[in-house]
């Protein structure tokens, strides 16, 4: 079997960090578990270090979720990278079977069930969904979802800018990989305090909406070399 690496990001989520390190540690004990520590002001950090066998990623000031992801995913060792959210609201159990999910595709993305989030974030979160598949033409239902599992090569196609973790799927796309979903748990968080406000993602995520298809539509896409 290939060998996974869970990377998982955290801000001051001093009361789950523990538990979600170890659930994931139960379900899945022979994988590689990245934990990022995004500068956190609480125990955090002495959380993730409480975990034997938890490599731990410390940013010395709060960089964000996407800053955070990505320092996770370059540090990764795995063949194939899985990510998730420190807040205890995915479930690692759904990993096994988005890992099996690979055999059909490049890529899996989780598209979260009976969500566990006030209707207003509901709504704020299928808006945005379909604005972004209309203006960047990406097939994600819920890019929302940090739930994805990919293969360590396919993240050099990633440019690393505060927002990337909800435009996975269009770099992914962009570069002609196929995508599988698969429906995931989601549960509500038991402690902490969310980071999610809606005013400020409408805000940064229509300023990021423009520049993602700017990149898009100048990247460019490496092809094969041939070597003489």
């Amino acid at each position: 079997m290939p060998r996974l690496s869970v990377i998982i990001p955290f801000f001051n989520e001093s009361e789950t960090v523990r538990g979600v390190l170890e659930e994931v540690r139960d379900v899945l004990p022979d994988a590689e578990i990245v934990a990022v520590d995004d500068g956190s002001s609480d125990g955090t950090r002495a959380g993730i270090e409480s975990v034997s066998g938890v490599r731990t990623v410390v940013l010395s000031r709060n960089c964000g979720q996407s800053a955070a992801l990505y320092a996770g995913l370059r540090e990764a060792t795995g063949d194939l990278l899985a990510m998730m959210d420190g807040d205890g609201q995915n479930d690692p159990a759904d990993l096994p079977r988005m890992i099996g999910a690979l055999a059909r595709g490049d890529v899996v993305y989780g598209v979260r069930v009976r969500r566990q989030d006030t209707l207003m974030r509901r709504f704020a979160s299928r808006f945005a969904n379909a604005l972004r598949r209309a203006v960047l033409g990406d097939r994600a239902r819920d890019t929302g979802c940090t739930m994805k599992v990919i293969r360590r090569a396919h993240r050099d196609l990633l440019v690393p800018f505060n927002g990337l973790h909800r435009f996975l799927p269009a770099f992914f796309e962009r570069a002609g990989l196929t995508a599988v979903e698969v429906e995931v748990n989601h549960r509500p968080r038991r402690a902490g305090t969310s980071k999610y406000t809606i005013g400020g993602r409408a805000l940064r995520g229509a300023w990021d909406l423009i520049g993602v298809r700017w990149l898009l539509s100048r990247r460019i896409l490496w092809p094969e070399t041939i070597k003489k």
